[in-house]
């Protein structure tokens, strides 16, 4: 199968170690690469890089403000001269069913770039189109995660490298 050239070789059956300035450095170029609408999901424990992440892509896609993290506001907007981003946090979500008052529907169609941080939590109302990106603690290795990505990602959200 062929990937697009940001996807690390082997994700959908392996994994890349990597330091916070190397996943910084590959957000980024994701970030530049993707093109709306384009959902990523942001996958991990708590403290395995997911919002270094997110605003790594963020600053490639053109975000100029600062990103900071959605935990109790939930959902970030940034602008960005290709489209909004839609920074979305569901750690707080106790399931599915606060997705509703959340506005989730609206999100995850909107014409945007989408973030989803702690995905696991919107369960079956996760759409099937999404990118999924999942980072990992290294026992014995606390500078680098493990990162997974890649999975179903759609070709036309990201542009061929």
């Amino acid at each position: 199968m062929d990937f697009p050239a940001i996807i690390p070789p082997l994700a959908r059956r392996g994994r890349l170690a990597v330091t916070e300035r190397e996943l910084t450095t590959w957000g980024e170029a994701l970030g530049r690469a993707a093109h709306p609408p384009l959902l990523l999901t942001l996958a991990g424990d708590l403290g395995s890089g997911k919002t270094t992440l997110a605003r790594a892509i963020c600053r490639g896609y053109g975000v100029a403000d600062q990103v900071t993290s959605p935990t109790f506001a939930l959902v970030h907007e940034y602008s960005s001269p290709r489209s909004p981003v839609l920074h979305v946090d569901l750690y707080r979500l106790r399931g599915e069913e606060d997705l509703t008052n959340l506005g989730w529907d609206e999100l995850v169609s909107a014409h945007a770039l989408v973030l989803v941080e702690w995905p696991e939590r919107a369960g079956t109302r996760l759409p099937a189109d999404h990118a999924p990106i999942t980072l990992q603690h290294i026992p014995d290795d606390p500078d680098r995660r493990l990162l997974y990505a890649g999975g179903h990602m759609s070709s036309a959200s990201i542009e061929r490298q």
